[in-house]
This record gives C-alpha cells, structure tokens and sequence, in this order.
C-alpha cells in the first residue's frame, strides 16, 4: 500500500466532511468557550476541537481533550470522559506511542463497561464501537492482524445491531485494509464493495468516492488496471463534483500510483503533475515530497536524469525547508535579541536565568526528597498495614477454627447426651420395668433367690440413674432453661458434700448470657471442679461468679496440694489446655495462682463486648 492510500485511510476513518471548513470553524468554538460558563457547552465545543486538530495538529487537540477531560471528571460526565480519553489516545497515535495511545482506549472502554443506565445505552455501544474501530487500526499498524479484525468485528456487530450505516461503511473499509496486508485482495474488495453499497442507500456522495478510491487501489495492488482504472475514474469524477480539492489532490496521485505499477509513465506523470498543481494551492507538503519522490523515479526509469535529479534536488529542498525552517526563526529570534538589548540587560537576564534554574534545581531536589521520603513512609505504613491484615486475619482464621472445634466438642456431647437419654436410658428404663413386671411372676425357691433378683433391679435403677446424670451433666437441663449460675449449681450439688465441700456465690447473673459464653464458661468451671476432685486431695473448694461492667470474674480455689505454675509440664495435660482454650476462644484470661501445699487459685475473666 503506497503513502497517499495510507492517508486515504486515516483521513477518512476520521472525518466525512472538509477538513478547511472545519478549521474556520475552531474560531467560533474558542469564542464559545470563552463567552460562556455552562459546562456542557464547554464540553461540546472541546469535543469538537478536538476532532477538528487530531489530524492537524496532535499537540493542540491532546490539549483540548485535556482540558475537556478535566470538565468531564468534574461534571461526572462519565459518556464524555470516556470520549476525551479516546481523543487523548488518538494523539498518541499519530504520535507513534502506541502503549500510551492502547491504554487511553482501554481506559475509555473500561469507563463505558461501568455504565448501566438503560437510557444511554445506545450512546454507551456507539462510543464503545467507535473506540474498539480505533482499537483495530492501533492493532493494524503494529501488525497484530487477528487481533484488529477481533475489534474490527465486534464495531461492526454493534453499528449492525443499531443499524448505524455510518459506523458499518467505516468499518467495512477499514477492516478491509488488514485483507490487503495479508494479501487477501479477494476479501478486501468484496468489503470495500459492501461499503460502497452502503453509502449508495444512503446517498453519501463524499462516503462512496472513498469507498470507490479503495477499492481502485485494491485493484492497483492486484495489478488489475483495467478495474483500478475504473473505480479510480469514477472516485475522481464524484471528487470533482464534490470541489473537494483535498481528496481530489490525493486522487491524482493515486492514478498516477496506477499507472506508474501499469508502466504507464506518460499518464503517470501527468496525473503527479495535477496533484502537485492542487497540493502547492493548497500547501499540503506532504503530498509534494511524495510526488517530487514519485515523478523523480519515474524519469530515472525513463532515462530523463536530468529532471529526475531536478525532482530529487525539489524533494531534498522541499524536505530541508521543512525540517530547517524552525531552526533558522529561532535563531533569528536570537540575533534580534541579543542585538537589541545591553549588555548589563544580558548579564541580568543570564543572571536570572541562572537563579532560576538553581531555584528550580533546588526546589526539584527538594520536592524528590520529600516524595522520596513520603514515598518510603507510605511504603513503610503499608507495610504496617499489612502485617497488621494478615495478624488479624490470622486470629480471625484461629478464632474461626478454635471456635469450629468447640461448636463440633459441643454438638457432640449433645449428641452423646441425646444418645445416652433417649437411647440407653430408654432401654435400660424398659428393662427394669419388664424385670418389675415379671417379679411379680416369678416363684423363688427361698428368700435369698429374691434378694438377688432385687440386687438385679436395684443395679439397673442405679444404671438408669448414672446415665440420666451424666447426659445432665453433657448438657444440664438448668444450663439451657435458667443460666450459668443455677447450671454450675445444679452440678455442684450432685458431688458428695463429705467428699468435696463446695460454696458458690454468685451476683449480678440475673439475666441470660450470650449462649456461647454460658456453655464454655459452664464447661471452664466443670473441668476445674473435676481436676480439683482428680488431683488436689481438696476437701473444700470456693466458686464465685460475678457479672459487672468491665464483664464476668470466676474463680475456683481450693485447699488442695496444689502445684509448681512454672513447670510447663503441668500445662501440657488436655484439662488445663481446654481451659486455656476456650477462655482465650471468649477473648478473656486465665490465672493460675498455686504452690506446692497451699492450694490452687484459678482466676478467669472474660469481657463482655
């Protein structure tokens, strides 16, 4: 594909109308923004300022869509914002910096996926396909080619879905272009033709001498003259009806493209020579430098090496003034000022200059130091933060997993409880009712056959007792019907007062706890007791349990053997680490107080959140 096909396609994705009468019309815009404080006809002008300078002037357009932009984030204009950053990426494009131009597109997609609203999403899918239509030609010149026919493919599915002729047209043509890169002509043309089809319906006249021109270039490349010899005619003579001097510059140069690949270098020339006579009127520097090139090589094939040396020597010219034209006002700049001014006004100025760039060193300096610093500080809070998240997910994921193993502890002895009333209490209180029941039928030989037989009866009363009082003490009735206090003294009562002496004093457990503390605190206090009873040699043991502000006190203490606190062995045992583990489940904590043979003092509290 050839330079002025390149343009073709770039100036036409992006404008179907004059590019000079929108220029004139900037004027009006910045008068807009000037006279004006509504915000949304700010936005509008910007937006048009933008399109008109994208391809004219990169620098100036960029800076309108940042300042559009700016407008956008502030109004929450989210349709806009997402338009700005399309505009800011297109800059980049033709900037050549096509990371920066891909992330601008894909923040602006990203903008449009966040909005929902069912009124605005036709609006939402246009940008979206204009922006993915973007997508492809940034994949198309980096030469990933399935992936911009990808984004090719989902813009013309959406400009179908809302029968946007435009949008599918454009499309058609662009995608196209990929087609000819890959050699595939066959499908290029036969898209370009859809296209043209397309602008015929709708009578877009600038629209079908575009489609016309690619598919005459498709021609060319296929060296098919005859064909790109038609379709180019039949572009140039709509250009001409149009006056669109523009396009018909460009044209001329196509045909001659044309017939320079037929060999044709008479007709070649001729067609360079009129869009040189058009790109000179209309100072397109551009198209001259591709022209002089052109007709340059054309002539040295002719053997004409005089003016194929005049054309070079008008293309190096042409390409110096352009690239040195700058250089020689700024250096005229210079003259004229130092040619003006003393030379005090000079050392002054050089002076100023001078403190400037040492106050704008120091204050650089200064500014990295202090964002080196805030840097390190915020790396360093970060790094707090963290460590702090994972700490407390840590004793969240320990509190989760002690208080799974306590939920399962407890289910299972009220399964066991369960089992143990309804199941072998039942059986055994059936037994001893059947072995009532047929005493009465039984004949003993003496009185001691009959003593036995009630021996017999009495075991299994006293069995059906012993698993009635263990699956109370599993799960205590009192626990469940009337609170901690009246639970631990329900099971203090049932130990033998001539064995264990033991006194409860409780205050301030009027109302129900939360059901979680009752049970461990419950279960804390009868693992005390039964280690007292185990392991102390105590015959007299004090409860207290009191409830206050600050949360619930207990404390078990006896007159037994005691121990030595300091000998870990003693806390490796399961009664005193369950202890441990369900008061710190409760985050509360646990004392021990003891010597050798002066007794035991165990002190728990728990806070009340």
């Amino acid at each position: 594909m050839n330079f002025n096909r390149v343009i073709v396609i770039v100036i036409f994705s992006l404008f179907n109308v004059n590019c000079f009468s929108q220029l004139a019309e900037s004027d009006s815009l910045k008068k807009i923004i000037e006279s004006t404080i509504a915000e949304k006809e700010k936005l509008n002008a910007y937006k048009k300022l933008s399109n008109i300078f994208v391809i004219k002037d990169f620098d100036k357009s960029q800076t309108f869509s940042t300042i559009g932009l700016a407008i956008a984030e502030k109004t929450n204009d989210f349709f806009s914002q997402a338009y700005f950053k399309k505009q800011i990426g297109l800059a980049y494009y033709f900037k050549g910096k096509y990371d920066s131009a891909a992330n601008y597109y894909y923040n602006a997609l990203t903008i449009l996926k966040t909005q929902t609203e069912s009124e605005n999403l036709i609006e939402k899918d246009l940008q979206k396909a204009s922006i993915l239509n973007e997508l492809g030609k940034l994949y198309r010149k980096t030469k990933d080619l399935n992936r911009s026919l990808i984004n090719y493919d989902e813009a013309y599915t959406i400009y179908l879905k809302a029968n946007n002729l435009d949008g599918m047209a454009t499309i058609l043509n662009e995608s196209g272009v990929v087609f000819e890169y890959q050699n595939n002509y066959g499908e290029a043309i036969t898209r370009y033709k859809k296209s043209l089809a397309i602008r015929e319906k709708m009578n877009d006249l600038v629209g079908k001498s575009y489609s016309l021109n690619f598919i005459g270039g498709a021609y060319t490349l296929q060296k098919k003259f005859t064909e790109a010899e038609s379709y180019l005619t039949q572009s140039l003579n709509l250009r001409l009806q149009l006056k669109d001097s523009f396009a018909i510059a460009i044209n001329y140069a196509d045909l001659g493209f044309m017939f320079t690949e037929k060999v044709d270098y008479k007709n070649a020339t001729l067609y360079y020579l009129q869009s040189n006579a058009i790109a000179e009127k209309i100072n397109y520097l551009d198209l001259k430098l591709s022209n002089y090139k052109e007709l340059s090589g054309i002539n040295e094939k002719e053997g004409a090496f005089a003016k194929a040396l005049n054309y070079s020597q008008k293309y190096t010219s042409l390409k110096d003034s352009i690239y040195s034209k700058t250089k020689m006002e700024q250096i005229e700049e210079l003259n004229t000022k130092y040619e003006t001014e003393k030379k005090e006004q000079q050392i002054k100025l050089k002076n100023a200059e001078i403190s400037k760039k040492n106050y704008l060193l120091w204050g650089v300096s200064l500014i990295t130091l202090l964002l080196a610093v805030a840097g390190f500080n915020f790396y360093k809070k970060r790094q707090t933060q963290n460590k702090l998240a994972l700490h407390k997910e840590i004793i969240k994921q320990q509190d989760l997993s002690t208080k799974a193993v306590l939920e399962a502890e407890e289910k299972e002895r009220q399964r066991i409880a369960r089992d143990l009333h309804d199941g072998v209490g039942q059986v055994m209180s059936a037994a001893k009712m059947n072995l009532s029941a047929f005493e009465s039928e039984l004949i003993f030989k003496d009185e001691s056959q009959k003593l036995s037989f009630e021996k017999v009866i009495s075991l299994v009363d006293e069995g059906c007792k012993e698993v009635r009082n263990v699956s109370h003490q599993m799960m205590p009735n009192a626990l469940l019907k009337a609170g901690l206090a009246s639970a631990v003294k329900e099971f203090i009562d049932k130990i033998d007062s001539r064995i264990l002496k033991i006194n409860l004093y409780s205050e301030g457990l009027n109302e129900r706890l939360d059901n979680n503390i009752e049970i461990v605190l419950y279960r804390v206090i009868q693992e005390c007791v039964n280690n007292v009873i185990k392991h102390s040699g105590a015959n007299q043991l004090d409860i207290s349990l009191i409830k206050d502000a600050d949360g619930i006190s207990a404390t078990i203490e006896d007159n037994g053997k005691g121990f030595n606190t300091t000998e870990k062995t003693k806390f490796e045992g399961i009664g005193l680490k369950n202890i441990l583990l369900r008061v710190e489940f409760l985050k509360g904590t646990v004392d021990f107080d003891s010597s050798e043979g002066r007794g035991t003092l165990v002190a728990i509290h728990v806070p009340l959140v």
